[in-house]
Protein backbone atom coordinates (compact mmCIF):
# COMPACT_ATOMS: atom_id res chain seq x y z
CA UNK A 1 0.00 0.00 0.00
CA UNK A 2 1.47 3.41 -0.97
CA UNK A 3 2.19 5.73 1.93
CA UNK A 4 1.49 9.48 1.93
CA UNK A 5 2.48 12.07 4.53
CA UNK A 6 1.17 15.61 4.96
CA UNK A 7 3.54 18.14 6.52
CA UNK A 8 1.50 20.58 8.61
CA UNK A 9 -1.77 19.91 10.43
CA UNK A 10 -3.35 23.34 10.14
CA UNK A 11 -6.64 24.19 8.46
CA UNK A 12 -5.36 23.20 5.01
CA UNK A 13 -3.09 20.28 5.92
CA UNK A 14 -5.84 18.57 7.89
CA UNK A 15 -8.17 18.73 4.87
CA UNK A 16 -5.42 17.29 2.65
CA UNK A 17 -4.98 14.34 5.01
CA UNK A 18 -8.72 13.77 5.32
CA UNK A 19 -9.14 13.83 1.55
CA UNK A 20 -6.36 11.29 1.05
CA UNK A 21 -7.93 9.17 3.78
CA UNK A 22 -11.01 8.89 1.56
CA UNK A 23 -8.96 6.48 -0.58
CA UNK A 24 -8.66 3.15 1.28
CA UNK A 25 -5.72 2.20 -0.94
CA UNK A 26 -3.49 4.93 0.57
CA UNK A 27 -1.93 4.80 4.04
CA UNK A 28 -2.05 8.36 5.35
CA UNK A 29 0.07 10.14 7.99
CA UNK A 30 0.29 13.75 9.09
CA UNK A 31 3.12 15.52 10.93
CA UNK A 32 3.16 18.66 13.04
CA UNK A 33 4.79 19.94 16.22
CA UNK A 34 1.39 20.67 17.82
CA UNK A 35 -0.37 17.69 19.45
CA UNK A 36 -3.73 19.49 19.47
CA UNK A 37 -3.56 20.17 15.72
CA UNK A 38 -2.70 16.53 15.07
CA UNK A 39 -5.67 15.41 17.15
CA UNK A 40 -8.02 17.68 15.18
CA UNK A 41 -6.68 16.39 11.87
CA UNK A 42 -7.08 12.77 12.94
CA UNK A 43 -10.61 13.46 14.18
CA UNK A 44 -11.57 15.03 10.83
CA UNK A 45 -10.39 11.99 8.85
CA UNK A 46 -12.21 9.70 11.26
CA UNK A 47 -15.43 11.70 11.07
CA UNK A 48 -15.47 12.08 7.28
CA UNK A 49 -14.18 8.68 6.18
CA UNK A 50 -14.07 6.47 9.28
CA UNK A 51 -10.33 6.15 8.68
CA UNK A 52 -7.55 6.28 11.24
CA UNK A 53 -4.58 8.30 10.06
CA UNK A 54 -1.17 8.17 11.69
CA UNK A 55 -0.02 11.28 13.56
CA UNK A 56 3.64 12.20 13.98
CA UNK A 57 4.76 14.90 16.40
CA UNK A 58 7.81 16.57 14.83
CA UNK A 59 9.43 20.00 14.65
CA UNK A 60 9.33 20.58 10.91
CA UNK A 61 11.25 23.85 11.21
CA UNK A 62 14.34 21.60 11.22
CA UNK A 63 15.23 20.34 7.72
CA UNK A 64 17.00 17.31 9.19
CA UNK A 65 13.81 16.38 11.05
CA UNK A 66 11.84 16.73 7.81
CA UNK A 67 14.16 14.30 6.04
CA UNK A 68 13.96 11.81 8.88
CA UNK A 69 10.17 12.09 9.13
CA UNK A 70 9.44 11.56 5.43
CA UNK A 71 11.94 8.73 4.90
CA UNK A 72 9.37 5.86 4.86
CA UNK A 73 6.85 7.58 2.57
CA UNK A 74 6.13 7.44 -1.16
CA UNK A 75 4.61 10.91 -1.59
CA UNK A 76 4.86 14.09 0.49
CA UNK A 77 2.32 16.92 0.66
CA UNK A 78 3.32 20.32 2.04
CA UNK A 79 1.15 22.70 4.07
CA UNK A 80 3.76 24.58 6.08
CA UNK A 81 4.36 28.29 6.63
CA UNK A 82 5.94 30.32 3.85
CA UNK A 83 8.95 31.19 6.03
CA UNK A 84 10.25 27.61 5.85
CA UNK A 85 8.93 26.75 2.42
CA UNK A 86 12.17 26.74 0.45
CA UNK A 87 14.18 24.83 3.04
CA UNK A 88 11.40 22.24 3.24
CA UNK A 89 11.30 21.87 -0.54
CA UNK A 90 15.06 21.38 -0.59
CA UNK A 91 14.89 18.81 2.21
CA UNK A 92 12.16 16.81 0.45
CA UNK A 93 14.09 16.83 -2.82
CA UNK A 94 17.34 15.79 -1.16
CA UNK A 95 15.45 12.95 0.50
CA UNK A 96 14.40 11.76 -2.97
CA UNK A 97 10.65 12.11 -2.35
CA UNK A 98 8.00 13.35 -4.76
CA UNK A 99 6.19 16.44 -3.52
CA UNK A 100 2.94 18.40 -3.93
CA UNK A 101 3.03 21.69 -2.00
CA UNK A 102 0.91 24.78 -1.34
CA UNK A 103 3.51 26.93 0.44
CA UNK A 104 3.43 30.61 -0.52
CA UNK A 105 7.21 30.96 -0.18
CA UNK A 106 8.75 34.35 -1.06
CA UNK A 107 11.61 32.69 -2.95
CA UNK A 108 11.44 31.29 -6.47
CA UNK A 109 10.96 27.56 -5.99
CA UNK A 110 11.98 26.87 -9.59
CA UNK A 111 15.60 27.54 -8.59
CA UNK A 112 15.64 23.97 -7.25
CA UNK A 113 14.56 22.46 -10.59
CA UNK A 114 18.03 21.11 -11.40
CA UNK A 115 18.34 19.61 -7.92
CA UNK A 116 15.01 17.84 -8.33
CA UNK A 117 16.07 16.40 -11.68
CA UNK A 118 19.34 15.26 -10.13
CA UNK A 119 17.40 13.35 -7.45
CA UNK A 120 14.71 12.13 -9.90
CA UNK A 121 12.01 13.97 -7.91
CA UNK A 122 8.75 15.31 -9.31
CA UNK A 123 7.65 18.36 -7.30
CA UNK A 124 4.68 20.64 -7.99
CA UNK A 125 4.69 23.86 -5.95
CA UNK A 126 2.11 26.64 -5.35
CA UNK A 127 -0.53 23.96 -5.82
CA UNK A 128 -3.53 25.50 -4.06
CA UNK A 129 -6.36 27.66 -5.37
CA UNK A 130 -4.41 30.86 -6.16
CA UNK A 131 -1.62 30.32 -6.74
CA UNK A 132 -2.58 26.89 -8.00
CA UNK A 133 -5.82 26.56 -9.95
CA UNK A 134 -5.34 30.11 -11.24
CA UNK A 135 -1.98 29.04 -12.71
CA UNK A 136 -3.52 25.93 -14.26
CA UNK A 137 -6.15 28.01 -16.03
CA UNK A 138 -3.50 30.48 -17.18
CA UNK A 139 -1.37 27.62 -18.51
CA UNK A 140 -4.35 26.06 -20.28
CA UNK A 141 -5.44 29.33 -21.88
CA UNK A 142 -1.91 30.16 -22.98
CA UNK A 143 -1.56 26.73 -24.62
CA UNK A 144 -4.96 26.86 -26.35
CA UNK A 145 -4.73 30.34 -27.87
CA UNK A 146 -2.63 30.98 -30.96
CA UNK A 147 -1.68 34.31 -29.43
CA UNK A 148 -2.15 35.11 -25.75
CA UNK A 149 -2.38 38.84 -25.08
CA UNK A 150 -3.28 39.14 -21.41
CA UNK A 151 -4.09 37.22 -18.24
CA UNK A 152 -6.15 38.61 -15.35
CA UNK A 153 -6.50 36.81 -12.02
CA UNK A 154 -8.80 37.94 -9.20
CA UNK A 155 -9.20 35.87 -6.04
CA UNK A 156 -10.30 36.29 -2.45
CA UNK A 157 -11.36 34.40 0.63
CA UNK A 158 -13.95 36.32 2.64
CA UNK A 159 -16.46 35.71 5.43
CA UNK A 160 -20.07 35.38 4.34
CA UNK A 161 -21.14 37.74 7.12
CA UNK A 162 -19.48 41.15 7.08
CA UNK A 163 -18.42 42.30 10.54
CA UNK A 164 -16.95 45.71 11.36
CA UNK A 165 -14.16 46.83 11.27
CA UNK A 166 -12.18 44.38 9.13
CA UNK A 167 -14.98 42.58 7.28
CA UNK A 168 -12.39 39.85 6.91
CA UNK A 169 -11.16 36.69 8.59
CA UNK A 170 -8.18 34.52 7.64
CA UNK A 171 -8.92 31.25 5.89
CA UNK A 172 -5.24 30.31 6.05
CA UNK A 173 -2.13 31.39 7.96
CA UNK A 174 -2.62 35.04 9.04
CA UNK A 175 1.16 35.51 8.74
CA UNK A 176 0.88 34.71 5.04
CA UNK A 177 -2.05 37.14 4.72
CA UNK A 178 0.09 39.96 6.09
CA UNK A 179 2.89 38.84 3.78
CA UNK A 180 0.50 39.47 0.88
CA UNK A 181 -0.08 43.00 2.19
CA UNK A 182 3.62 43.86 2.53
CA UNK A 183 5.42 42.03 -0.28
CA UNK A 184 5.90 44.20 -3.42
CA UNK A 185 3.55 43.15 -6.21
CA UNK A 186 4.95 42.22 -9.62
CA UNK A 187 2.89 42.69 -12.76
CA UNK A 188 3.67 42.41 -16.45
CA UNK A 189 2.92 45.41 -18.65
CA UNK A 190 3.91 45.57 -22.32
CA UNK A 191 6.16 42.58 -21.78
CA UNK A 192 8.09 44.17 -18.92
CA UNK A 193 7.99 43.29 -15.23
CA UNK A 194 6.84 46.26 -13.15
CA UNK A 195 6.53 46.51 -9.39
CA UNK A 196 3.72 48.12 -7.44
CA UNK A 197 3.04 48.36 -3.72
CA UNK A 198 0.62 45.76 -2.43
CA UNK A 199 -2.90 47.01 -1.63
CA UNK A 200 -2.80 49.57 -4.47
CA UNK A 201 -4.60 50.16 -7.82
CA UNK A 202 -8.01 49.20 -6.47
CA UNK A 203 -10.65 47.93 -8.88
CA UNK A 204 -14.29 47.10 -8.14
CA UNK A 205 -15.88 43.93 -9.52
CA UNK A 206 -19.50 42.79 -9.42
CA UNK A 207 -20.50 39.19 -8.69
CA UNK A 208 -24.12 38.04 -9.08
CA UNK A 209 -25.71 37.21 -5.76
CA UNK A 210 -22.78 38.68 -3.84
CA UNK A 211 -22.37 42.30 -4.88
CA UNK A 212 -19.26 44.45 -5.09
CA UNK A 213 -15.76 43.36 -4.12
CA UNK A 214 -12.60 45.43 -4.31
CA UNK A 215 -9.46 44.02 -5.91
CA UNK A 216 -5.95 45.26 -5.16
CA UNK A 217 -2.41 44.37 -6.15
CA UNK A 218 -0.70 41.39 -4.52
CA UNK A 219 2.30 39.36 -5.62
CA UNK A 220 0.28 36.43 -6.91
CA UNK A 221 1.63 36.02 -10.45
CA UNK A 222 4.73 34.34 -9.06
CA UNK A 223 5.98 31.67 -11.51
CA UNK A 224 3.74 32.91 -14.34
CA UNK A 225 6.14 35.81 -14.80
CA UNK A 226 8.92 33.38 -15.71
CA UNK A 227 7.04 30.55 -17.42
CA UNK A 228 4.58 32.35 -19.74
CA UNK A 229 5.48 34.89 -22.41
CA UNK A 230 2.41 37.14 -22.17
CA UNK A 231 2.66 40.94 -22.57
CA UNK A 232 0.06 41.82 -19.91
CA UNK A 233 -0.54 39.90 -16.68
CA UNK A 234 -1.90 40.88 -13.30
CA UNK A 235 -3.13 39.19 -10.13
CA UNK A 236 -5.25 40.92 -7.52
CA UNK A 237 -6.67 39.89 -4.17
CA UNK A 238 -10.33 40.59 -3.46
CA UNK A 239 -11.97 41.71 -0.23
CA UNK A 240 -15.09 43.62 0.75
CA UNK A 241 -14.72 47.35 -0.11
CA UNK A 242 -12.70 49.38 2.38
CA UNK A 243 -10.42 46.59 3.62
CA UNK A 244 -7.40 47.64 1.54
CA UNK A 245 -7.38 51.20 2.86
CA UNK A 246 -7.60 49.95 6.43
CA UNK A 247 -4.65 47.59 5.90
CA UNK A 248 -2.68 50.40 4.26
CA UNK A 249 -3.18 52.50 7.40
CA UNK A 250 -1.82 49.69 9.60
CA UNK A 251 1.11 49.22 7.24
CA UNK A 252 1.81 52.96 7.15
CA UNK A 253 1.94 53.03 10.95
CA UNK A 254 4.65 50.36 10.83
CA UNK A 255 2.51 47.76 12.55
CA UNK A 256 3.57 45.10 10.03
CA UNK A 257 7.31 45.85 10.46
CA UNK A 258 9.73 43.17 11.64
CA UNK A 259 12.52 45.53 12.82
CA UNK A 260 12.42 45.89 16.65
CA UNK A 261 11.54 49.24 18.22
CA UNK A 262 12.23 50.48 21.74
CA UNK A 263 9.10 50.49 23.90
CA UNK A 264 9.71 51.45 27.56
CA UNK A 265 13.19 49.98 27.39
CA UNK A 266 12.09 46.75 25.69
CA UNK A 267 12.97 45.92 22.08
CA UNK A 268 9.76 44.71 20.50
CA UNK A 269 8.91 43.79 16.91
CA UNK A 270 5.71 45.63 15.85
CA UNK A 271 4.58 42.60 13.85
CA UNK A 272 4.54 40.50 17.03
CA UNK A 273 2.26 42.97 18.80
CA UNK A 274 0.02 43.25 15.75
CA UNK A 275 -0.36 39.52 15.33
CA UNK A 276 -1.04 38.99 19.03
CA UNK A 277 -3.88 41.51 18.94
CA UNK A 278 -5.16 41.08 15.39
CA UNK A 279 -5.10 37.35 14.76
CA UNK A 280 -7.70 36.39 17.39
CA UNK A 281 -10.12 38.78 15.67
CA UNK A 282 -9.36 37.13 12.32
CA UNK A 283 -10.17 33.60 13.45
CA UNK A 284 -13.29 31.91 12.20
CA UNK A 285 -15.57 30.66 14.94
CA UNK A 286 -16.63 26.99 14.69
CA UNK A 287 -19.22 26.73 11.94
CA UNK A 288 -18.80 30.35 10.82
CA UNK A 289 -19.20 30.46 7.08
CA UNK A 290 -16.70 31.72 4.54
CA UNK A 291 -16.52 31.77 0.78
CA UNK A 292 -13.88 31.73 -1.95
CA UNK A 293 -14.38 33.90 -5.02
CA UNK A 294 -12.16 33.70 -8.08
CA UNK A 295 -12.19 34.95 -11.64
CA UNK A 296 -9.49 34.13 -14.20
CA UNK A 297 -9.63 35.55 -17.74
CA UNK A 298 -7.18 34.73 -20.54
CA UNK A 299 -7.48 36.98 -23.62
CA UNK A 300 -6.00 36.41 -27.06
CA UNK A 301 -6.72 35.35 -30.62
CA UNK A 302 -7.39 32.17 -32.55
CA UNK A 303 -7.19 32.74 -36.28
CA UNK A 304 -8.97 36.00 -37.04
CA UNK A 305 -11.14 35.88 -33.93
CA UNK A 306 -10.64 37.51 -30.57
CA UNK A 307 -11.13 34.96 -27.84
CA UNK A 308 -11.51 35.06 -24.06
CA UNK A 309 -11.34 31.95 -21.89
CA UNK A 310 -12.62 32.57 -18.36
CA UNK A 311 -13.28 30.63 -15.19
CA UNK A 312 -15.37 31.73 -12.21
CA UNK A 313 -15.62 30.22 -8.74
CA UNK A 314 -18.02 31.11 -5.93
CA UNK A 315 -17.52 28.39 -3.35
CA UNK A 316 -19.03 28.44 0.13
CA UNK A 317 -18.35 26.85 3.50
CA UNK A 318 -18.82 23.08 3.26
CA UNK A 319 -21.54 22.30 5.77
CA UNK A 320 -21.31 18.52 5.40
CA UNK A 321 -17.67 18.42 6.51
CA UNK A 322 -17.60 21.57 8.64
CA UNK A 323 -14.54 22.74 6.67
CA UNK A 324 -14.01 26.25 5.39
CA UNK A 325 -14.19 26.95 1.70
CA UNK A 326 -10.65 28.34 1.67
CA UNK A 327 -9.20 25.26 3.33
CA UNK A 328 -10.93 22.96 0.83
CA UNK A 329 -10.25 24.97 -2.33
CA UNK A 330 -6.59 25.17 -1.32
CA UNK A 331 -6.12 21.60 -0.08
CA UNK A 332 -8.06 19.62 -2.68
CA UNK A 333 -6.01 20.65 -5.77
CA UNK A 334 -2.82 19.77 -3.92
CA UNK A 335 -4.21 16.36 -2.94
CA UNK A 336 -5.43 15.73 -6.50
CA UNK A 337 -1.99 16.48 -7.94
CA UNK A 338 -0.35 14.32 -5.26
CA UNK A 339 -2.50 11.38 -6.35
CA UNK A 340 -1.58 11.99 -10.00
CA UNK A 341 2.10 11.89 -9.07
CA UNK A 342 1.61 8.83 -6.88
CA UNK A 343 -0.26 6.99 -9.65
CA UNK A 344 2.30 7.92 -12.30
CA UNK A 345 -0.10 10.12 -14.28
CA UNK A 346 2.36 12.99 -13.92
CA UNK A 347 5.95 11.84 -13.69
CA UNK A 348 8.39 14.52 -14.84
CA UNK A 349 11.45 15.05 -12.62
CA UNK A 350 11.94 18.69 -11.76
CA UNK A 351 10.20 21.48 -9.87
CA UNK A 352 7.01 22.44 -11.69
CA UNK A 353 4.60 25.32 -11.33
CA UNK A 354 0.89 24.45 -11.72
CA UNK A 355 0.70 26.03 -15.18
CA UNK A 356 2.62 22.96 -16.37
CA UNK A 357 -0.35 20.83 -15.26
CA UNK A 358 -2.82 23.21 -16.91
CA UNK A 359 -1.02 23.09 -20.25
CA UNK A 360 -1.90 19.37 -20.48
CA UNK A 361 -5.71 19.32 -20.94
CA UNK A 362 -6.17 15.76 -19.69
CA UNK A 363 -4.42 16.57 -16.41
CA UNK A 364 -6.44 19.76 -15.89
CA UNK A 365 -9.63 17.84 -16.60
CA UNK A 366 -8.59 15.23 -14.05
CA UNK A 367 -8.08 17.86 -11.34
CA UNK A 368 -11.36 19.63 -12.18
CA UNK A 369 -13.26 16.33 -12.11
CA UNK A 370 -11.84 15.50 -8.69
CA UNK A 371 -12.81 18.92 -7.38
CA UNK A 372 -16.31 18.67 -8.83
CA UNK A 373 -16.95 15.30 -7.17
CA UNK A 374 -16.03 17.02 -3.88
CA UNK A 375 -18.39 19.93 -4.46
CA UNK A 376 -15.95 22.54 -5.77
CA UNK A 377 -17.12 23.62 -9.23
CA UNK A 378 -15.61 26.17 -11.59
CA UNK A 379 -17.73 27.73 -14.33
CA UNK A 380 -15.92 27.94 -17.67
CA UNK A 381 -16.86 30.38 -20.44
CA UNK A 382 -15.52 30.91 -23.96
CA UNK A 383 -16.32 34.19 -25.73
CA UNK A 384 -15.29 34.97 -29.30
CA UNK A 385 -15.73 38.02 -31.52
Amino acid sequence: MPRAIVLGAGMVGSVMAADLAGDPAIDVSIADVRPDALQRAAALAQRLHNRTINTIEADLNDAAVVKQTIAPFDIVLGALASTIGLQTLRAVIEAGKNFSDICFMPENALQLDALAKQHNVTAVVDCGVAPGMSNMFAGFGHAQLEQCDSIEIYVGGIPVERTWPFEYKAGFSPYDVIEEYTRPSRLVQQGEIVTRDALTEIEHLEFPGLGTLEAFNTDGLRSLIDTLDVPFMKEKTMRYPGHADLMRVLRHLGLFDHAPVNVAGQMIRPIDVTTAMLFPKWQYSPGEQDMTVMRVAVHGTNGNSKCTLSWDLMDRFHTASGCTSMSRTTALPCAAVARMILNGDFNEPGVHAPERIGAIPSLLDHVLNELETRGVQFTHHIATS
